[in-house]
């Protein structure tokens, strides 16, 4: 059997995850979950990475979701497990100190969303279509959807998407900002490769406090969002990379970031 998961770096900066399930339009099976989490903790304990990308396996989706199949065998305790088990993965992408890229090149309904709800940015081709349409089902987004979606675009358009159960297409999801960038089909991988090089081109310490500055902020009053950008911005000062990047300046060269 093919590996569920697999992973790959790119000129030693950029790591590619991809979910390889196509047979079960790469649907959250909990052997998939297992091997995504393998992955992560490779991710996590990689200090030469400075980009990540998501994307599913070639096919028509990007991720379906909860394997529905293998939920139907389940008892209710079992459910609300994987459901959590969904979540927390989820949650482990969301809190890589280094950007993640969705790449969403096929459908993203239910956990394949908020799995894509999960990454720094989200870049779709024209032909996908996406929603959170466990309401169809007589549940709700149990693994994020409803809290990072309600952030993301504006609260009401979060529940028209939840309470209909709707797909929609990439141009209405460009639309409301639940994507950042639409592309044609044979333009996904070079779009997504180059932002992820463009970011991985830039001090890797800035970058992973940047982060941390934009998310820990967004949970809190401007205030003490304020603060918490002044403390990721006093990180960057006695690093090598802030005195190459003015190096580089003076002399008119591109830097040479090293990530110390």
């Amino acid at each position: 059997m093919s590996t569920l998961v697999s992973f790959v770096k790119e000129d030693n900066y950029i790591g590619i995850i991809t979910l390889n399930r196509p047979e079960a339009a790469n649907a959250l099976s909990v052997q998939l979950l297992n091997a995504l989490n393998n992955v992560l903790y490779q991710i996590e304990n990689d200090q030469s990475l400075r980009c990540i990308i998501i994307t599913g396996a070639k096919g028509k989706a990007f991720c379906a979701g909860a394997d529905l199949k293998e939920r139907r065998g389940m008892s209710d305790d079992k459910v609300i497990q994987t459901v959590n088990y969904i979540g927390e993965t989820i949650t482990r992408v969301e809190q890589l100190s280094i950007p993640v890229i969705a790449a969403i090149n096929g459908v993203a309904f239910g956990g394949g969303l908020e799995l894509a709800l999960a990454c720094d940015i989200r870049i779709t081709t024209n032909t996908v279509k996406m929603g959170l349409t466990e309401t169809s089902l007589a549940i709700i987004p149990g693994a994020g959807g409803t809290q990072r979606l309600a952030r993301l675009i504006s609260p009401g358009q979060a529940k028209r998407l939840i309470y209909t159960a709707q797909p929609i297409d990439a141009k209405q999801a460009e639309k409301i900002g639940l994507v950042e960038i639409v592309v044609n089909n044979d333009q996904l991988d070079i779009e997504t490769k180059n932002i992820a090089n463009q970011i991985a081109a830039n001090g890797p310490i800035a970058i992973k406090q940047a982060k941390a500055s934009i998310n820990l902020g967004m949970e809190t009053d401007l205030r003490t969002g304020l603060h918490i950008e002044h403390l990721c911005y006093k990180q960057t000062i006695p690093t090598e990379d802030r005195l190459e990047g003015l190096q580089a300046f003076k002399e008119k060269r591109r830097p040479e970031y090293k990530g110390n």
